[in-house]
């Protein structure tokens, strides 16, 4: 398969949302970060089964900027 990055954010409500860049449309949620970890491995799996669109690119960093 291969590695891919997983970004993941808190929303307003407590979950963890974990999305993956490099596949369109490839996102879950979870309770917790185990939970939200093994659902998005199961989600990359299912996108890469239905041939969904993966553009390749190379993790650099996050950055926070104050405007």
């Amino acid at each position: 398969m291969g590695e891919f990055t997983v970004i993941i954010e808190m929303d307003e409500e407590g979950w963890y949302v974990a999305k993956v860049p490099e596949i369109q449309g490839c996102y879950t949620q979870g309770k917790t970060i185990s939970q939200v970890l093994e659902r998005i491995r199961e989600a990359i799996e299912v996108c890469l089964e239905s041939k969904e669109d993966i553009t390749p690119m190379k993790f650099i960093g996050i950055q926070k900027i104050e405007v």
